[in-house]
């Protein structure tokens, strides 16, 4: 009986340990309190110094996301972090066949 107990702890244990991990692993969304976020007028500023035209600036898990065309007119999506306004993710789209390419930058 107690090494069956020992067990379902041990197992219990291991999984405890493993979960948090996995989640920081498999997490890339930004979290960055509000107070700390640079305003959209500054995404949009961003976009226009890299030649693209924004069609909406949305919040998608808690990062900014440029849906927009870039220099060649060609629709692009890009991952903003919110307060360094660092490019986390571009990814060029194809009209009506979804997603072309992804190049992280």
């Amino acid at each position: 009986m107690e090494v069956i107990l020992m067990k379902k702890t041990l197992t219990i244990l291991a999984f405890v340990a493993a979960f948090p991990a996995g989640i920081a692993v498999a997490d890339d969304d930004c979290f960055v309190p509000m107070a700390e976020w640079q305003p959209r007028e500054a995404v949009q500023r961003l976009a226009l110094e890299k030649g693209w035209t924004v069609r909406r600036i949305k919040i998608d898990d808690g990062c900014y996301e440029i849906d927009g065309t870039d220099g060649q007119g060609r629709r692009i999506e890009v991952t903003v972090h919110p307060s360094t306004l660092q490019v986390m993710e571009l990814e060029y789209k194809q009209e009506g066949r979804g997603r072309n390419g992804r190049s992280d930058k």
